[in-house]
């Protein structure tokens, strides 16, 4: 059989791993269009909801612990209905005049169930053993990392990052704080991007590619706009070989729940150093 006939067969049955250039294009375009969805609804939740809160209480108190608590839940509120629900409600509206877009508001209407967020059931033990053993091995990667990247004279592992918090806030301060940075952070960026979008991708991959490409793939896009979405070369860094590892814990336990407790773990970590210790 000629090679030309092989290529033939192959896309005449439609197996997975073979995808045809006309195919190839779309399937490129709805994958961008997950990303850029996702990473501009975060950004402009965080412009909208940062300017409105200058605009009513002014900005010498925008920066008040309490205030910033505010603005993180509200901002992280209002990302994940734009991410999750808004390109459903479009597809809805659009399916009324074009039943050609009857298969992607399906899968949009999936994408809000408990499961397809990685919500199904409750936390297991397993989720709670897995989320130390996952912190030590994200932090052995982004150790890998930080130290090749370390060789390029642009990048500055030493660099610190903006949370938002006065370091030596104390009391009250430091209780806002902690319920931002420990459960409202990684609750929120585990739903958006280890629980939607990550399922998003694969679903849209799996028809087309291997399922071992799928997870691959969908791992390193989630991981990329995850390390760009935090806009710092050495927190990138950090966070990329982060998402690595609890993307593969959303692939072990079928849900989120080891992702969010690991999450909150080395934000804990963190926030003992900075706020406890006075370490940054």
């Amino acid at each position: 059989m000629k090679k030309s006939e092989k290529i033939l067969k192959k896309e005449k049955s439609g197996a997975r791993g073979f995808v045809p250039k006309k195919q190839r294009g779309k399937l490129i375009l709805r994958a961008f269009f997950l990303l850029v969805w996702t990473g501009a609804s975060i950004i402009f939740s965080q412009l909208v909801i940062g300017y409105a809160l200058i605009w009513i209480i002014g900005r010498e108190n925008f920066n008040q612990p309490v205030w910033t608590g505010v603005y993180a839940i509200l901002s992280y509120t209002l990302a994940f209905l734009l991410i999750v629900f808004v390109p459903f409600l479009l597809l809805n509206k659009i399916n009324k005049k074009q039943k050609k877009y009857a298969e992607e508001e399906k899968e949009f209407k999936a994408g809000v169930s408990r499961s397809e967020l990685g919500l199904s059931g409750l936390p297991t033990w397993m989720d709670i053993g897995l989320a130390p053993i996952g912190l030590i091995v994200s932090l052995f990667l982004a150790w890998i990392l930080v130290t090749i990247f370390s060789q390029f004279s642009w990048f500055d592992p030493t660099q610190t990052q903006e949370i938002g918090f006065n370091l030596y806030a104390t009391g009250f301060d430091r209780i806002i704080a902690f319920v931002s940075l420990i459960v409202v952070a990684p609750v929120a960026e585990e739903m958006i991007f280890r629980g939607w979008l990550y399922q998003r991708l694969k679903n849209l991959f799996r028809k087309k590619i291997s399922n071992k490409v799928t997870i691959i793939l969908s791992t390193f896009l989630v991981s990329l706009l995850f390390a760009l979405i935090h806009g710092q070369w050495n927190v990138g860094v950090n966070v990329f070989a982060m998402s690595i590892v609890l993307c593969g814990l959303r692939e072990i336990t079928g849900t989120i729940y080891a992702g969010i407790l690991m999450h909150m773990l080395k934000n804990g970590i963190a926030f003992y150093l900075l706020f406890v210790l006075g370490i940054g």
